[in-house]
């Protein structure tokens, strides 16, 4: 088809593209906010696979892959525009929440007449206490499968289960910032093996954030989203670890990920939402002062 041709051709044309070094980035993004459209459009063209790898991830939730390149172009533009060069991470890491959210909405856009009708809300009920039942039980996620034999439910209901959480499950959860920088790498992986940069980059640049903030929170963060050598860990197993609350658990993972929101998205300076950065910025290692005179 001539579509699929011309993908493959726009493919081929950004492959071509060298990745930024962290130091080009910065470069590009003050001039960038100084209005050079030079530098803007090569941040942009620099970065458009990573708008396909976003891409790939949505696919088959209602729109064509091109489509959902075409929205997370869209996402990489707005980032460009917004990006603060001094905030101290990467830019990949700040464009990916603008491209998510612009094919995200897209999505929503794309089936927001769908309406549910209200014997599905039920079960859909049903199924989320499924899920968190089982996850207490088995220490890990559960499968669709197994959430349908807890609850008795046909393979065809099953599979209309399946059809409604794809169109009616949020798509713009917080949490969902962090978890898609955590296997940012291992997806990376899969679906741009020959960009050994990008993949490295994703995984530094989640354990730069983590360190962002204060060891107990990384932890929980660590344990919670498979990080470094860590696996994915139930609630249940972490509190059990750390010896406190499973609520307690989900409020410091809750509290961990608003802080990064704040900085990384709405651009909050760090030392304004992590007390551990603005205490090591006052105080050396060695608990010296480390301000300077006026």
């Amino acid at each position: 088809m001539a579509s699929d041709r011309c993908l493959e051709a726009y493919l081929h044309d950004i492959d071509e593209v060298p990745l930024l070094t962290k130091e080009q980035e910065i470069e590009l993004s003050r001039r960038v906010l100084k209005g050079d459209e030079e530098a803007r459009e090569h941040m942009i063209r620099a970065n458009l696979r990573l708008v396909v790898s976003i891409a790939k991830r949505f696919n088959g939730r209602g729109l064509a892959l091109p489509d959902l390149i075409a929205e997370g172009n869209l996402g990489l533009f707005k980032a460009v525009e917004k990006f603060n060069p001094e905030a101290g991470f990467r830019f990949s890491t700040y464009a990916t929440w603008w491209i998510q959210q612009t094919i995200r909405r897209a999505l929503i856009n794309q089936v927001k007449t769908v309406r549910i009708p209200s014997y599905m809300v039920e079960i859909l009920t049903k199924w989320n206490r499924a899920t968190e039942t089982l996850e207490g039980e088995l220490g890990r996620r559960p499968s669709a499968r197994e959430i349908a034999d807890h609850l008795g439910l046909t393979d065809n209901n099953l599979k209309i289960v399946k059809q409604t959480l794809q169109h009616s499950a949020p798509l713009s959860s917080t949490d969902e910032m962090l978890a898609n920088l955590a296997d940012a790498h291992h997806e990376l992986g899969r679906l741009m093996p020959h960009d050994a940069a990008i993949q490295n980059d994703a995984l530094k640049t989640t354990m730069e954030i983590l360190d962002l903030i204060d060891e107990r929170e990384a932890k929980v963060l660590r344990m919670r989203y498979g990080l470094k050598e860590e696996k994915p860990a139930t609630l249940e197993a972490i509190s059990k670890k750390l010896g406190i609350s499973r609520e307690r658990v989900r409020q410091i993972e809750r509290d961990a990920l608003r802080k990064l929101h704040a900085h990384i998205v709405n651009g909050v300076p760090p030392e304004q939402v992590f007390p551990t950065i603005r205490s090591k910025r006052e105080h050396g290692s060695d608990g010296s002062s480390d301000k300077r005179p006026a």
